[in-house]
């Protein structure tokens, strides 16, 4: 497993990551960042083209997988970009230092997702936004049924990704409350295609 997590699974999370549909859903919502930022597992940096250079003053992206950020193959010429090998649950960086934190596609990994958004929320100044775009439990009961069936061995193999987690639940009940959020299937396998995407602020 452990030849399988350094050097396969990073290239099966960034092909699966970059398919058209979760593309045009990063492309709805990074936009949307200013500021200083946090990009909670920036990956290989597929969020990096659809930042707004005029809106955006710095990016600090962070990942626990060094070899996801090895396949970076962006140029940073016109973002101050800085990387930083961590995990989300325990952020190295002072209370209230970013005007936004954005999380696309990682509240679905993230092992302890409850101290993970209590550190985002820590590190968020008062008028900043959480912007996120994620996968999780879909309201269909009978595709819902097959994620809770499936994610046992989906996690196992897919680098501890879950299929079912109820992501507006997650941040609502860690602080945040709703600015904005969408919600459908996008093109794709169903059990894994159900996505949210929005922004929310802490009170």
């Amino acid at each position: 497993m452990n030849f399988y997590n350094k050097f396969l699974l990073p290239a099966l999370v960034n092909s699966a990551c970059k398919v058209s549909p979760k593309m045009k859903q990063r492309e709805k919502v990074i936009p949307l960042a200013h500021g200083r930022v946090l990009e909670i597992g920036v990956g290989s940096g597929l969020n990096l083209p659809f930042y707004n250079t005029d809106k955006v003053d710095e990016i600090i992206g962070i990942d626990p997988s060094e070899e996801m950020w090895f396949k970076n193959n962006f140029k940073l010429d016109k973002l101050q970009f800085e990387f930083i090998k961590t995990g989300a649950e325990s952020l190295p960086f002072e209370n209230n230092f970013f005007d936004c934190v954005v999380s696309t596609y990682s509240l679905c990994t993230i092992p302890d997702y409850n101290s993970a958004m209590e550190e985002i929320r820590r590190v968020i100044n008062p008028k900043g936004i959480f912007i996120f775009c994620e996968h999780g439990k879909a309201p269909d009961k009978k595709v819902a049924k097959w994620q809770n069936r499936l994610d046992p061995m989906w996690s196992t193999f897919g680098g501890g990704c879950h299929l079912n987690r109820d992501i507006p639940e997650i941040i609502i009940n860690n602080g945040f409350k709703m600015d904005q959020m969408d919600q459908m299937f996008i093109p794709g396998w169903k059990i894994a295609s159900y996505e949210y995407w929005g922004k929310a602020k802490a009170y």
